[in-house]
């Protein structure tokens, strides 16, 4: 590792922190079939030990997203890869790494409804409000952050880093 990181949130954490959301996802969900959405890559880790939380008949999709813009400035959001599977009359849960501008999952949200759900709800490992830039709320948080830029357990810098078991902050 080249970067300087220090861990702020480790591996016992986040374990119990999503066993935790999976007794809570279950809790709702009784009785149901859950459609799990993974937005990929980021959070393919999170994704994979939510599902095997959750006590419920489930249905995986996988989504990706991508931005058309210039240089660093965010563009038009679209599918990279969307939905194999109708969403409609369904209850969903869309899973993501962490939510932070809050842009992507305001699009899968209004994009979805227009899908036609029974629900739709969202699960982030992490929650920042750093930089958030649209009225979000999300339903099943992981953690809370104030700032930083952070790897670790799917979440990377560069396509680095995302097999690290904690969540780190790069420091400058």
């Amino acid at each position: 590792m080249d970067d300087t990181m220090r861990m702020v949130i480790s591996e016992k954490e986040i374990k119990d922190r999503v066993e935790a959301l999976g007794a809570e996802i279950t809790e709702l969900y009784r009785g149901k079939t859950l459609t799990v959405v993974c937005v990929l890559k980021g959070a393919f880790l999170f994704f994979a030990d939510l599902v095997r939380n959750i006590d419920l008949d489930q249905e995986l999709e996988f989504i990706r997203l991508a931005s058309y813009g210039f240089g660093t400035e965010s563009g038009e959001l679209v599918f990279s890869k969307d939905l194999e599977t109708t969403i409609q009359g369904k209850d969903v849960l869309i899973v993501e790494d962490i939510v932070d501008s809050g842009r992507s999952m305001d699009f899968l949200k209004r994009t979805f409804a227009e899908r036609k759900p029974r629900s739709l709800r969202i699960a982030s490992l992490v929650d920042k409000h750093e930089r958030r830039e649209v009225d979000l709320e999300v339903d099943f948080v992981g953690f809370r952050l104030d700032n930083g830029f952070i790897v670790g357990y799917g979440m990377d810098y560069a396509e680095r880093y995302r097999q690290l078991g904690g969540v780190y902050v790069i420091e400058d």
